[in-house]
């Protein structure tokens, strides 16, 4: 006997769907994207493996985190525009409230002793994570020489030259491109879209696109307006009230920008805002980077949310003539804002014309091109991280660091660890190597 049809989800099922998810995507955007097919895709079959690929490829190729688009994108092919709203905010707020909290005691009392020694297990995980994802993305991706090449010339570039990030990404977009017109059998290295279900899907691959998805130039112009207009009001209001030399206005108007051209995801966009956000703005410091990535992966939600925790500890600590606590709250806020306003634009302004590409060859080049340059770019930020954990001073290597980082990363690979056990797991070492081997 064959299974019953997938009946559409109410509105008010999905609600509650995506507010679930908020409170339990926790492991980055690969945990995240794993737990969406796995409710989505097989238990759930609101929308088959096909559609569900197509989506995330194509957020992939978009600026910011792709996990976050790929809920809005498929809450918005559920229940319009209202369902990729709501999608997407549930996906972000819980992590936006929790992290909030813990910034503001690691900020208050993250001097005492304790907390301290927490961090430093908690800071050769995360380089085991960064490097575990470098290791797993790598695999996915770098499928034959070309896209060996496209990676290593990735990082050369954004480690030894220093090359702009959206150049990179650019110019891996061009090659593929190209590689896809005349060798696309070396260039379109993503998995093909087949329907593996056995059963049907509410949202099909052979099913005609709905109504709302179809393109329309006044329905483009009425998103653009209505988005830009949400993105930059409150950034123009802080200009009148606070000035335009403000640490706010600057977060505001620096986060906007990274919005544009933070291509692949919340490992790929770290090395450009740490390289930004620690040596030219100096809002915070590169161990205290290190200290926000830690808390945000003990967060649900995206990864990226560690931009919220930049811009809390760096209102903190630049405050101007507002009290501190104010200061972080609305660093917070307008950095949270500045990142995630764009990903509703992108998705409703892009969605209609990316549901017309599904079998598009070209495109799906570009993103392998695209996914193995962001291969590098990562190797580049687990690069720096290491230099950081592994040699703090610059003149002696830190073993206990390293043996911590080894061990997280042979667990995440050999065992599978998770990625909460591996950072409560560390943080508890580093607490009781302080505790034995006192500072």
């Amino acid at each position: 006997m064959s299974e019953p049809l997938a009946q559409h989800p109410t509105f008010r099922e999905a609600f509650r769907f995506w507010l679930k998810l908020g409170f339990i995507s926790f492991g980055g955007p690969t945990g995240q994207i794993a737990i969406m097919h796995t409710e989505l895709v097989e238990k759930r079959r609101w929308i088959s493996e096909a559609r569900f690929l197509h989506a995330l490829n194509f957020c992939m190729l978009l600026p910011g985190p792709e996990a976050t688009q790929l809920a809005t994108y498929i809450g918005w092919l559920l229940h319009r525009t209202l369902g990729g709203i709501v999608a997407g905010v549930l996906f972000i707020l819980p992590s936006a409230l929790i992290l909030w909290a813990l910034s503001w005691i690691y900020i208050s009392y993250g001097n005492l002793p304790w907390i301290s020694a927490v961090f430093y297990g908690l800071k050769p995980a995360v380089l085991a994570i960064v490097a575990a994802a470098v290791i797993r993305i790598g695999k996915r991706a770098l499928k034959n020489e070309w896209m060996w090449m496209i990676a290593g010339a990735s990082f050369v570039t954004l480690f030894w030259l220093n090359a702009p990030f959206p150049l990179i990404i650019a110019s891996a977009a061009a090659i593929g491109l190209a590689g896809g017109r005349w060798w696309p059998e070396r260039f379109n290295c993503q998995p093909a879209h087949e329907n593996t279900a056995k059963t049907s899907a509410v949202i099909d691959d052979s099913a005609n696109s709905a109504v709302h998805t179809l393109p329309s130039w006044k329905r483009s112009l009425r998103v653009l307006v209505t988005c830009l207009a949400l993105w930059w009001i409150p950034v123009l209001l802080l200009a009148l009230s606070l000035g335009d030399s403000h640490t706010l206005v600057r977060q505001g108007i620096f986060f906007s920008k990274a919005a544009m051209v933070t291509f692949g995801g919340a490992y790929a966009v770290l090395p450009y805002v740490s390289q930004q956000a620690v040596e030219h703005h100096q809002w915070l410091t590169a161990h205290q980077m290190l200290d926000g990535l830690g808390l945000a992966e003990t967060t649900p939600g995206p990864l990226i949310m560690v931009l919220q925790f930049v811009g809390f500890v760096g209102g903190w600590q630049h405050p101007g003539t507002l009290p501190s606590l104010l200061a972080a709250t609305l660093g917070a806020a307008i950095t949270t804002w500045a990142t995630f306003v764009p990903c509703f634009l992108w998705i409703f302004l892009g969605a209609p014309h990316i549901e017309q590409m599904r079998r598009n060859t070209l495109v799906t080049s570009a993103l392998s091109a695209v996914t193995a340059a962001v291969v590098g770019v990562i190797l580049n930020l687990a690069v720096w991280f290491g230099i950081h954990v592994l040699v703090p001073n610059r003149d002696s290597f830190d073993w206990i660091a390293a043996s911590i980082c080894a061990v997280a990363l042979g667990g995440m690979l050999k065992w599978k660890w998770g990625v909460i056990p591996v950072i409560a797991g560390a943080g508890a070492c580093g607490l009781i190597v302080r505790m034995l081997t006192p500072v």
